[in-house]
């Protein structure tokens, strides 16, 4: 699964998601910032100079309300939010991705993303939030091609479902540490940014019941020449099987042999 570039609208898939796949693929997104859109802060202890959050994933993962398993996230209202000034939409955009048999996964509306803004006490201009949840749902298709990439070459009849996922924010994956070493020691080849979020999907294989822990590391790329930002995931599966390490080095030879026969 090699590198992957696009400049695609929110509607229209790049030629991702959550990337030689050792290598992490770029997605341009024309209606945001090049980064995550929303800043989370984790509050820290009082200095004289205010501290910059990272950007994270605008959904909160803490254990202060009813958490549902299947996401580990709690239940968002649909109801506006106090001192709100604009209405949202409540709809809820149905995705692509397979839950079980019968149903997918749906995204939080602009209404529940906003008050998951409000809740964690981050300001949001609420003229941004539609964008904002484009740009979230297109993420996290792209991730979901990206592992059906990974899966077919493992089964190329295989229909996985995403059995559940978490948002791990915050918690660096040890690929994510090597590359921001690589960028330390070679700035001028590798990114020296960390990822701005973290997710760890498990994705179940129907014809087997196997289930299979992929991690997406979520990045911002340098924009495009017109400003454009450009959004970079590095989805693989977790090195926790022998079938996972046993995808990886195949990965990787392939990659290296593509790579190879390319410059003969």
């Amino acid at each position: 699964m090699g590198q992957s570039a696009s400049q695609p609208s929110i509607s229209t898939a790049p030629a991702f998601c959550p990337i030689p796949h050792e290598s992490r693929s770029s997605l341009s997104q024309s209606q945001s910032p090049a980064k995550c859109p929303i800043d989370h802060n984790n509050p820290s202890a009082s200095t004289s100079k205010p501290v910059q959050p990272p950007a994270q994933c605008p959904i909160s993962h803490d254990s202060s309300a009813p958490i549902n398993p299947l996401n580990q996230m709690p239940t968002l209202s649909q109801a506006p939010a106090a001192d709100q000034n604009a209405d949202l939409p409540t709809e809820r955009e149905v995705s692509s991705i397979p839950r079980d048999s019968s149903s997918k996964w749906e995204y939080p509306s602009p209404q529940q993303f906003y008050n998951a803004l409000v809740r964690k006490g981050w300001e949001t201009p609420e003229e941004h939030v539609e964008t904002m949840v484009h740009i979230h749902n297109f993420l996290n298709e792209q991730a979901w091609l990206e592992i059906l990439k990974w899966e077919k070459k493992v089964d190329p009849t295989e229909d996985p479902q995403l059995a559940r996922f978490k948002g791990r924010p915050g918690e660096i994956s040890p690929k994510a540490r090597f590359w921001l070493f690589a960028g330390w020691l070679l700035p001028s080849r590798f990114n020296n940014e960390p990822p701005f979020d973290r997710h760890d999907w498990i994705v179940k294989r129907k014809s087997t019941g196997e289930e299979v822990r992929y991690v997406i590391d979520y990045y911002s790329a340098p924009p495009e020449p017109d400003g454009s930002p450009v959004f970079s995931l590095d989805v693989r599966p977790a090195l926790d099987s022998f079938g996972s390490i046993k995808q990886r080095i195949s990965a990787a030879t392939e990659d290296v042999w593509t790579s190879t026969r390319e410059n003969a």
